[in-house]
């Protein structure tokens, strides 16, 4: 039951006692408790893990910034949950039978936050801006065959391709690739800093940044646009959102126990019975469909060049034993790098690998590992059999250094490899990626069509875009045959065979599907997951009791 509210009143979740409040805000808020009914106003918190590095979408490869930025920035299209898209910005869109030339025509009723028109120019300046070189957006890899955007008319374009891209619906669907306003796109100096300078055509404005703390966004009061998918037409109903940044997952639970924030993001296993069928809370899961976190293996450089070295970390150790010994049963163990809820996941690779070691201990005998320094780690010609994994510190969350901890132990005892655990800098990281010399890179992928996240891991412009000459063209040609295959269905045998073959050569050990997990106090209603970014929805259909 809501408590009192900045000394000003009670409210009771009774239809047959009603405190006045003001301007009658609390009286609207009780009564549509009563009946279930959505009521406007309030001002929600929630805490989340992870403090965004940049806050502009076109740059930004940070997932966990993409639910926040999601309140400020629309696409052209959604993505539902089977799947599909459905109108968003733009009203409707057809393909050329070539599959080159994309027509949209817009909503001419759009609006930037700063009173510019969401038209055709603003699509044709976003997009230019993205595929701009000199930009270096993070958004550009989506843009991989763009050639240009042509203005038809006020509210209409067609978006030019090189060649046909089966991926790009799924791209226009994405934040990333989603509208800043021209103004703010052509002059403020830095977008990354988050701020009101940051103009989007979202539910809500960004109103002000403190780093290190928190940023608040407030209420568009113009909004007539979301998604076919949302669940009402008009503007939010809440007046503001807080997002503050608590990295420690039990300084989140204790801001909700203790009512200091609404929702919290990112729930540790052995704090979930706070919230779970608790009486004053929920707790959501949302779905596993995007990458798994996984462990993706240079098979260009070092001693992973030999597949016996990767089959033999594949099945050195007992993946289900160290995902549920820190997780605890709530993530599933991962037999693809591909999320077990996406439809373009390989189930028929479940069962079929991991948790060999006798036949792991086989493969590095066969391939020379056969000495033993005295810490009892393989050698051969005096080196140690070390294999580096370089963990950039801005995306280790979640005890996923832990469990990588767990794993290099096992190895070590199992098959005497040396796993070494090195958390980098993403500059170190990129770094690596010119000339190839990464060795394991941890990671999860942002979202995005899934012929694009096995181009990004094991593709020519990917993780290996700085040694395509030694990569394996079988999965390179894959690749691009999945993405000039318009059939989604076509297409999924091509996916299938691309993951089969990365698991069967070791280029990855898939370790855990990960989920968002959301814990709000039960007066928080209208929370969802976007199907798109696998992650926490912006806040445009949420309301509360207050």
């Amino acid at each position: 039951m809501p408590g009192l509210r900045n000394g000003l009143c009670i409210a009771l979740l009774s239809p047959l006692l009603l405190t006045a409040c003001g301007d009658g805000t609390q009286d609207k808020a009780v009564a549509a408790a009563a009946t279930g009914q959505p009521a406007a106003g309030g001002n929600l918190s929630i805490a989340v893990a992870g403090e965004p590095v940049c806050f502009d979408p076109h740059r930004s490869g940070q997932q966990n910034s993409f639910l926040i930025m999601r309140n400020y920035i629309d696409s052209l299209v959604g993505k539902q949950a089977d799947g599909s898209f459905v109108p968003w910005l733009a009203k409707s869109w057809d393909i050329s039978p070539d599959g080159r030339t994309y027509h949209f025509v817009l909503r001419d009723d759009v609006t930037f936050s700063n009173g510019e028109p969401f038209d055709a120019q603003a699509v044709k300046a976003n997009f230019d801006w993205v595929a701009n070189p000199a930009n270096t957006a993070m958004a550009a890899t989506f843009m991989e065959y763009y050639l240009r955007t042509d203005v038809i008319g006020p509210h209409e374009v067609n978006i030019v391709l090189s060649r046909p891209d089966s991926s790009m619906l799924e791209s226009f669907s994405s934040v990333k690739l989603g509208f800043i306003a021209p103004k703010a796109l052509a002059s403020a100096p830095d977008l990354c800093g988050g701020g009101p300078q940051l103009v989007g055509t979202g539910p809500f404005v960004f109103d002000q940044y403190q780093r290190g703390q928190s940023a608040r966004f407030v209420k568009n009061p113009h909004y007539q646009w979301p998604p076919a998918y949302a669940s009402h037409p008009g503007p939010a109903y809440l007046d503001s959102v807080t997002y503050r940044f608590l990295p420690e997952y039990a300084v989140r639970a204790g801001a909700l126990t203790s009512g200091q924030v609404d929702v919290i993001e990112g729930v540790q296993p052995t704090d979930i019975p706070l919230f779970k069928d608790a009486p004053g809370f929920q707790y959501l899961v949302g779905p596993s469909a995007e990458t798994s976190f996984t462990l993706n293996v240079n098979y260009t450089h070092g001693p992973a060049t030999d597949v016996r070295v990767r089959q033999a970390l594949r099945d050195g150790f007992d993946v289900d034993a160290v995902v549920k010994n820190i997780y605890l049963g709530t993530v599933p163990r991962a037999w693809s790098d591909i999320g077990p809820d996406n439809p373009d996941s390989n189930k028929a690779l479940a069962h079929t690998w991991g948790n060999n070691v006798a036949h792991a201990n086989q493969l590095l005998d066969e391939a020379g590992w056969t000495g033993r320094d005295s810490e009892g780690y393989r050698t051969q010609g005096g080196q140690r059999l070390r294999i580096e994994v370089g963990f950039p510190q801005p995306y280790v969350r979640d005890n996923r250094d832990l469990l990588i901890q767990q794993i290099q132990a096992a190895v070590k005892k199992n098959i005497g490899l040396d796993l070494d655990l090195r958390i980098i800098t993403g500059g170190e990281f990129a770094k690596s990626r010119v000339d190839g010399s990464w060795n394991i890179y941890p990671n999860t992928l942002n979202p995005s069509d899934t012929a694009l996240s096995l181009r990004d891991v094991l593709g020519r412009t990917g993780f290996y875009s700085g040694v395509q000459d030694k990569i394996d063209p079988q999965i390179a040609d894959g690749i691009d045959k999945a993405r000039a295959t318009s059939d989604l269905n076509a297409r999924r045998p091509i996916l299938a065979q691309i993951q089969q073959r990365a698991v069967e050569q070791a280029y990855i050990v898939p370790l855990f599907a990960p989920s968002f997990q959301l814990a709000a106090k039960d007066s928080v209603h209208g929370l969802s997951f976007e199907a798109q970014l696998d992650s926490p929805s912006n806040f445009h259909d949420v309301w509360t009791q207050h």
